[in-house]
């Protein structure tokens, strides 16, 4: 196992990304906010796969948290972050403070627009906006490269493949999986606040999403169907739901209860498990239903 190099400045992380292109290898980008688990190290393979050189980020970023949500007791264990990261073959890790990324007299924000309109964007004033102005900044800090993203966050997966194309940034952005754990349970560093009941709890939303993969492979394809096979699972576990919404797959838009789905669409998916906020998706005709324990 090597040792990987921690950074924190971005001048230090664009000099690394700028001297392994000198090497003529390719650059990988992983955005993280720490507290690592198996799906984060699963970008990071991917990355491997991808680039010679695996820049990954750990910055809790404070522009995408609302002032009633978990920023400051947001998991954070660098050291143990970084001894995975080494297991996971990665080159350097960018470990900046909030002064570095958002500097005295800092000011711009990048605006999303329409993809954030629908599912978390009216649950979390300027979330998107906060998201996709930290990772633009890690874009230019890492110049060309390939950048990996989970799918579990999928709203937030086609609003930077959107930024990418829209601002001609010279990124290649890559989807990887939703990883689960045995259960079916979405990895999730917001896990680690469930209890052992919650835990348990939260198992409605992988039900909910086969059921409605199940449903599709079977030829149904009347949108509020789809939707009510998921959201009669959620509701009996959840303490509230922010939603369960079917949409297009590409544009985010939802579809009418009455309305036919076509051969792609999303079924996303946001509740809370005791104070806990957890998300997750399914793409029917595109994703199998998701194997369970329980």
């Amino acid at each position: 196992m090597r040792s990987v190099k921690v950074v924190r400045s971005p001048e230090e992380a664009r000099a690394e990304c700028d001297a392994a292109r000198v090497r003529g290898e390719r650059v990988a980008l992983v955005p993280t906010m720490g507290a690592l688990h198996e799906g984060h190290l699963g970008l990071v393979r991917e990355a491997r796969k991808r680039a010679e050189f695996v820049l990954c980020s750990i910055f809790v970023n404070p522009t995408q948290f609302g002032p009633n949500e978990d920023f400051e007791r947001y998991p954070r264990d660098l050291a143990s972050d970084v001894i995975r990261l080494e297991g996971a073959s990665a080159s350097a890790v960018f470990a900046p403070d909030v002064a570095a990324m958002y500097p005295p007299g800092d000011e711009t924000r990048v605006r999303v627009g329409p993809l954030a309109a629908h599912l978390c964007g009216p649950y979390r004033p300027g979330h998107f906006e906060g998201v996709a102005t930290v990772v633009t900044k890690l874009f230019a800090i890492a110049g060309p490269c390939v950048a990996v993203f989970g799918k579990k966050d999928y709203q937030q997966l086609a609003i930077l493949r959107r930024i990418a194309i829209d601002l001609f940034m010279p990124v290649e952005i890559v989807g990887f999986p939703i990883v689960r754990e045995a259960s079916g349970l979405a990895m999730s560093s917001r896990n680690a606040y469930l209890s052992t009941e919650e835990r348990s709890r939260a198992l409605a939303l992988s039900r909910g999403l086969s059921a409605a993969a199940r449903a599709f492979a079977a030829g149904e394809r009347r949108a509020g169907v789809l939707r009510g096979l998921v959201f009669a699972e959620v509701e009996r576990a959840a303490t509230s739901v922010d939603y369960v919404t079917i949409a297009d797959a590409d544009g985010l838009v939802p579809f009418a209860e009455a309305a036919d789905v076509g051969a792609r669409a999303v079924i996303a998916i946001a509740c809370r498990i005791g104070h806990t906020r957890l998300i997750d998706n399914l793409v029917l005709g595109e994703d199998a239903p998701i194997a369970f324990e329980g």
